[in-house]
């Protein structure tokens, strides 16, 4: 089968398009880096021709408010119309667990329109709905650093590792579109300050890491529930202990 990878040459997409065409799959990579714009549409319409099936792993660029609307709507809409064109019989986009209840993040408000657009484009479609990365323990640390302290709330969260979502994502994508959201999470609930602390000490990064359940994440009052599946959920294998040895 064709398939296409809208943001194929990112972190989750390179790992996705190199387990597709393992499989024996005709895989295009679809990102500016390759000729495909999905906010100008540039390459889009030729790119999706004769596509079997699309997954959608790009994220916006910037994360400001107006900017990250815009690129899920336009990205979105651009998507649909060339997806519409090229006869493509599933759409299989990555979002993120969360993605309703934090409705006060300008990011999140992005990806549930995002999520909207998918559901009412006519295109038989699967949400997968991701918990946090590994690969981006470090830049929850940044953004919760002050000084040479990092403040984190003990909350529960269940991150997993790039190489697992991509691994998941290339079965569903194969799979029957369910017309409906999976989530998929990493094999381990973990405290967000003992993960990041842990990840910093792998490091070797001196900075000193504060329990402090009033901090916010990214700006976002978070509980146990904020950032974990509540519900049906497809675990990933690699636990951070493993994960951290193999960096």
């Amino acid at each position: 089968m064709k398939i296409v990878v809208i943001g194929g040459t990112g972190l989750i997409g390179t790992k996705l398009v190199a387990k597709l065409k393992i499989l024996g799959h005709e895989v295009v990579p679809a990102s500016p880096n390759t000729g495909v714009n999905t906010i100008t549409g540039e390459g889009l319409t030729e790119a999706l021709q004769g596509a079997d099936i699309v997954v959608d792993v790009a994220n916006s660029p910037s994360f400001e408010d107006a900017a990250v609307m815009s690129f899920f709507e336009t990205a979105g809409n651009n998507i649909a119309v060339a997806e519409k064109v090229a006869g493509v019989n599933h759409h299989v986009a990555l979002s993120v667990v969360g993605t309703e209840s934090l409705q006060d993040s300008g990011y999140f408000r992005a990806k549930l329109v995002q999520e909207n657009l998918i559901k009412a484009s006519g295109i038989p479609y699967t949400i997968v709905r991701a918990t946090q990365f590994f690969e981006f323990l470090t830049s929850i640390a940044h953004a919760a650093t002050t000084g040479e302290e990092v403040r984190l709330a003990s909350a529960l969260f269940q991150p997993m590792a790039a190489e697992d979502v991509a691994s998941l994502l290339s079965t569903i994508s194969l799979e029957k579109p369910i017309n409906g959201i999976i989530d998929i999470a990493g094999p381990e609930k973990l405290s967000l300050y003992d993960a990041v602390a842990a990840a910093l000490n792998a490091k070797h990064d001196t900075r000193k890491v504060t329990k402090d359940d009033a901090s916010l994440y990214f700006g976002l009052e978070i509980n146990d529930q904020s950032l974990t599946p509540q519900g049906k959920v497809q675990l990933g294998k690699l636990t951070l202990k493993d994960w951290l040895t193999k960096q």
